[in-house]
């Protein structure tokens, strides 16, 4: 229900932060305005009561976050991606939020594995471990298969997580709803479009046979890739709740220690977790969607070992050519064809002048070139975005929110293991493949053959739809036709009689 009781979990959200003491370290990493600090303390210290308390035991930050539910963690989750913008203290602390939560019992999960598979565990598997991961929606834990003997990893979704997702995301639409009505300058962010597409996006985690079905699509675009590995998804011991795929040996990714002792390039892994995305996201139109540290690991031989497929990113063709284009301007530096690939594609209004925006795009792009990322600000660079998309009344494009979002985590993770990593040296010989396959000559064909295709599959029905569009244009001429004489008629005869009239008056005159 997204009615006016959704102000008291609204009301409860900043009465957690100020309990947990949360609240200032949380403004202070984002660098708040004063007027902004003001009303947050303002409107959540008298409710502080209110506020959950959370476990004492995890810092501040994290302990809200996980005390508030699962549509908060996520967002956590994200900002643990980006030390630069939220500082490296807070970004630790948020990492915890991965894959380390407090986990639901062994027993509650073998009772979930028996419930969703239909048969005693014993039965299916041989040995099953404690937790030995556990996130916002699901946990994982190891096993054999009793019949094969095959190490697998069981993920398991959280008792009653539905219901959890369901509250918070209420919430959300009720704030969004607030902010519609009485925030117009926010409406160009369409605040309601945003969170019915997070709603979509997440739901989909809670089905994990279709999170199943997404890592099997996965594996099939990427099985030529080099450097990269999926483990295999085992069908015959999944289902909605419950989902089983090989076990995956290797480093953590973030932890940089352990992957320095193995002996592994942290400037080589940087590099490819940032092209795997581009490449996966340009080729193919379908990426991981959730890049962050506590969904990969790297394997003896420096392979990106990726898993939990519950959020995945699809994009249609004109799309990547779109993005492919703005980044490729981006990188060569062409900040007028950059301006202009946004006013073709609609992202901004033919209103606005091309060469104003093109200044603008100047001013986010010049100072971050010939500097490595531990010398840029993130946090200012992110704000002048802003002011830069509401300068220009650009609205939310809701088709690319995963494809930024993952944009964003992915280059967090790549300047985790190398701080001075340049993502355009890093992002320019994938978006150049891309361009010169897809943009060009070689494109237009390629057009143009599948347009072929389409028109021979639709070849027998044409002469058919042809004929009904042509009785149905011929029918709707006759009916306007008719339409038009029944009022042509009067005005014509009226304006001959006035015109007579005039003449009849001329002649006494």
């Amino acid at each position: 229900m997204r009615g006016p009781h959704n102000i008291l979990r609204l009301i409860r959200t900043g009465a957690t932060f100020e309990r947990t003491g949360a609240m200032h370290s949380v403004l202070e990493a984002f660098e708040a305005p004063k007027p902004l600090r003001i009303l947050a303390r303002t409107l959540g210290w008298p409710f502080k009561w209110l506020g959950y308390k959370g476990d004492p035991a995890m810092p501040p930050e994290t302990r809200a976050l996980n005390a508030l539910g699962p549509a908060y963690i996520k967002f956590g989750q994200v900002l643990s991606t980006r030390p630069d913008v939220v500082g490296k203290d807070l970004a630790r602390q948020l990492r915890v939020l991965q894959d380390k939560l407090p986990p639901f019992s062994r027993a509650e999960a073998l009772a979930e594995v028996e419930k969703e598979l239909g048969r005693p565990v014993s039965e299916v598997f041989s040995e099953f471990s404690d937790p030995i991961a556990a996130a916002s929606i699901a946990q994982v834990h190891r096993a054999t298969l009793a019949d094969s003997g095959d190490e697998v990893a069981v993920k398991i979704l959280r008792p009653g997580i539905e219901r959890a997702f369901n509250k918070d995301v209420d919430a959300f639409y009720f704030a969004a709803r607030i902010a519609d009505l009485f925030a117009p300058g926010a409406r160009r962010l369409k605040p309601m479009d945003v969170i019915e597409h997070f709603d979509g996006v997440v739901q989909g985690e809670l089905d994990l046979r279709l999170e199943s079905a997404a890592a099997s699509e996965f594996a099939a675009n990427t099985v030529n890739d080099e450097g990269f590995q999926l483990p295999e998804i085992r069908w015959g011991y999944s289902a909605r709740r419950v989902m089983t795929m090989g076990w995956a040996d290797g480093v953590a990714l973030g932890d940089n220690d352990a992957l320095d002792a193995a002996g592994h390039d942290r400037r080589v892994l940087a590099d490819r977790v940032l092209s795997l995305f581009l490449r996966h996201a340009l080729r193919d139109g379908f990426f991981h969607a959730d890049m962050h540290q506590g969904n990969m690991k790297v394997a003896a031989n420096g392979d990106i070992i990726a898993y939990d497929f519950g959020i995945m990113g699809h994009i249609d063709e004109y799309t990547r050519r779109v993005y492919a284009e703005i980044l490729y301007g981006f990188i060569k530096r062409d900040y007028k064809r950059v301006a202009e690939v946004h006013f073709e594609a609609g992202y901004v209004s033919a209103s606005h002048d091309v060469d104003e925006f093109a200044r603008a795009l100047r001013a986010v792009g010049e100072p971050i070139f010939g500097m490595d990322a531990s010398q840029i600000s993130m946090g200012r660079l992110l704000n002048y975005l802003f002011e830069v998309t509401e300068r220009f009344g650009m609205e939310t494009r809701t088709e690319l929110i995963l494809l930024q979002r993952t944009m964003v985590v992915v280059e967090g993770v790549a300047r985790s293991l190398d701080p001075h990593i340049n993502i355009w040296e890093a992002a320019q010989p994938v978006v150049e493949d891309y361009i010169k396959k897809s943009i060009g000559p070689r494109a237009v064909v390629s057009d143009l053959l599948d347009t072929a295709k389409v028109m021979a599959r639709f070849g027998p029905r044409l002469p058919a739809l042809v004929e009904r569009a042509l009785i149905a244009q011929a029918a709707q001429n006759g009916t306007q036709k008719r339409k038009l004489n029944s009022w042509v008629t009067p005005a014509v005869l009226g304006a001959a009689g006035g015109a007579s009239l005039c003449a009849v008056v001329a002649l006494l005159l």
